[in-house]
């Protein structure tokens, strides 16, 4: 916990009206918070920003396994769908496959096989617990470098500053 600051749930307010005993039809805490981000996120939540850049993700996964699949025993597919990927961005998966899809007969075929590994694999394949863990462990470790970090400088100036 910061010094000063105290904990980010005791900085909410129990009820933005009607009190503290939350009477008079407040908003809820977790309703404030998520009105709160989506206003810093622009349109939509952090959840539906994190699902659009999950998708695009998911997407790009979904191109690499086709490749991979396509290079062992359709070698014209993939150099089909290499020199495609080459000079289109996967920055954006809806577009990606609107444009895949819209290049010929053969690349829409192509288009159809990385919707359907997309799809399993995200149903199927991918380890939404772990994500989760990791996503905990990896927020915690960062902000726990960085506070150490500070500390370490901040004390390091501090001696300097007494020693003077």
């Amino acid at each position: 916990m910061v010094p000063g600051l105290g904990s980010v749930r005791a900085s909410y307010p129990r009820r933005l009206s009607g009190g503290q005993n939350g009477g008079g039809g407040g908003v809820s805490r977790a309703s404030w918070r998520r009105r709160g981000a989506a206003r810093c996120f622009g349109e939509g939540s952090p959840e539906k920003k994190a699902a659009t850049n999950l998708q695009h993700f998911f997407n790009y996964v979904a191109v690499r396994i086709v490749l991979a699949q396509l290079e062992s025993y359709n070698r014209e597919a993939y150099v089909e769908l290499k020199e495609f990927v080459s000079r289109t961005s996967l920055n954006d998966a809806e577009t990606f496959c609107k444009n895949l899809i819209r290049e010929s007969p053969r690349h829409k075929g192509l288009a159809m096989r990385i919707l359907e590994v997309r799809s399993a694999y995200v149903k199927t394949d991918f380890e939404w617990d772990n994500l989760k863990k990791l996503s905990f462990k990896m927020v915690d470790e960062a902000n726990t470098k960085l506070m150490r970090d500070y500390v370490l400088e901040v004390s390091h100036i501090e001696d300097e500053n007494y020693k003077t």
